[in-house]
């Protein structure tokens, strides 16, 4: 190293975040993605609700194992009595996220 040289600059990397929602069968990560949703903040790809008849993961489990980090699930609430088994919204959702580094200057 010598005194004075000039360092090369090296850019920040440019980085952005995927999201994956998991809808599953029951509260345990292990258990069968029933719907999802994606969110790609890279812009590479422009998923839709719908816009596939086979889930991305078949377990919220998978979706670990693949490098996404869960970061939110949903409270577990009772039903109210007498309303055990009414129907209703999805109520174990999963947020999960991946941070995807793209090109310097993107």
């Amino acid at each position: 190293m010598t005194v004075g040289s000039p360092t090369a600059a090296v850019p920040a990397p440019v980085l952005r975040q995927q999201v994956l929602v998991l809808y599953l069968l029951t509260s345990a990560l292990d258990s069968e993605v029933l719907g999802w949703s994606r969110y790609d903040g890279t812009g590479r790809t422009s998923p839709t609700t719908g816009d596939g008849a086979e889930p991305p993961y078949g377990t919220g489990l998978d979706a670990l194992r693949d490098g996404w980090r869960l970061i939110q699930a949903s409270q577990l609430l009772p039903p109210h009595p007498g309303h055990e088994y009414d129907v209703s919204f999805l109520k174990h959702e999963f947020f999960f996220e991946r941070i995807e580094r793209l090109h310097a200057g993107a």
